[in-house]
């Protein structure tokens, strides 16, 4: 079986719930640049109540992460104020 060629996220989707990857690595190519790049200035950004900021403050300090305010030099993450996560 070869891997299919096509852009349809749907087809796409349908052929790997039923297949493994496993199955295709004669196929498979490392490439060394990036596929998918994210346009500029797309975020999404997540409204946190005052409690949930304070339990994610808390995990920060917890696993030595960054703190709300330094959230947006955490990998992929922007931040405005409020947390944010790149889409």
């Amino acid at each position: 079986m070869k891997l299919p060629k096509t852009d349809s996220i749907r087809e796409l989707a349908e052929f790997w719930d039923n297949h493994d990857v496993a199955d295709f690595t004669d196929e498979l190519v490392e490439v060394s640049e990036r596929v998918f790049a994210r346009r500029p200035g797309t975020a999404v950004t997540v409204p946190l109540t005052a409690s949930e900021r304070s339990a994610l403050r808390d995990l920060a300090r917890i696993s030595h992460s960054p703190s709300s305010r330094d959230s947006r030099e955490w990998p992929g993450c922007e931040s405005n104020g409020d947390f944010a996560t790149k889409a």
